[in-house]
């Protein structure tokens, strides 16, 4: 009676299962084999960690050339440092010398106008020979004070009588020959050099042995 349809609806509900799954149907949710063939690959952490040591290798790197630049300029600034001081020594040194050189200059010229007021007063004494007392005194008084100036600023007398004859020293006026003295020395001085130091401010004249 009623066993023929039912034998017929578990045909169908075999042929259902047996049947390959078609396209899904819009609305239909995914099957579980759909689902996982969509799920994105997920990003292994590998690759930040080798972006970030790669980094860290690089601001290193320019930390390190920072550093050697600036030890380098330090070096520079540090010899031009050593440069400009000596070169301003130097500068100091030859500034003192120059003053030196130009008091020197000027104490010989103001000695050759003293030495030349005391020759004349040597030979005002020597003329004086037998006159007053008193101006012979005060020829003397002038003339010891005009040496005395001459001593202060380091301006001496030279009289080389009995020396070998140096012809950057002495001035020769005449030669004779002197028994018991070999030739070359200077047997009689007629007028004192003077000497500031080292530096000739009058050669001595004098008479040579021949």
């Amino acid at each position: 009676m009623s066993s023929a349809p039912q034998d017929g609806s578990r045909d169908e509900l075999q042929d259902e299962a047996t049947r390959p799954a078609g396209p899904a149907a819009a609305g239909d949710p995914p099957s579980p084999a759909t689902a996982q063939e969509t799920v994105p690959p997920t990003t292994s952490p590998t690759g930040d960690a080798s972006a970030d040591d790669d980094g860290s290798r690089e601001v290193e790197k320019d930390f390190e050339k920072l550093l050697a630049d600036a030890e380098q300029q330090k070096e520079e600034y540090l010899e031009l440092a050593r440069r400009t001081k000596a070169d301003f020594e130097n500068f100091r040194k030859r500034v003192a010398g120059d003053i030196q050189a130009a008091q020197a200059r000027g104490k010989v010229a103001v000695a050759r106008e003293v030495i030349d007021a005391v020759d004349n007063l040597e030979r005002a004494l020597e003329a004086a020979d037998g006159s007053e007392d008193g101006l012979r005194s005060g020829v003397e008084m002038v003339l010891s004070g005009l040496r005395e100036t001459l001593a202060r600023n380091g301006v001496e007398a030279v009289d080389p009588k009995g020396e070998k004859f140096d012809p950057s020293k002495h001035e020769a006026l005449s030669t004779r020959p002197v028994e018991g003295t070999e030739s070359g020395v200077v047997v009689e001085v007629l007028q004192k050099g003077y000497a500031l130091g080292d530096q000739l401010v009058r050669p001595a004249r004098v008479v040579v042995s021949s």
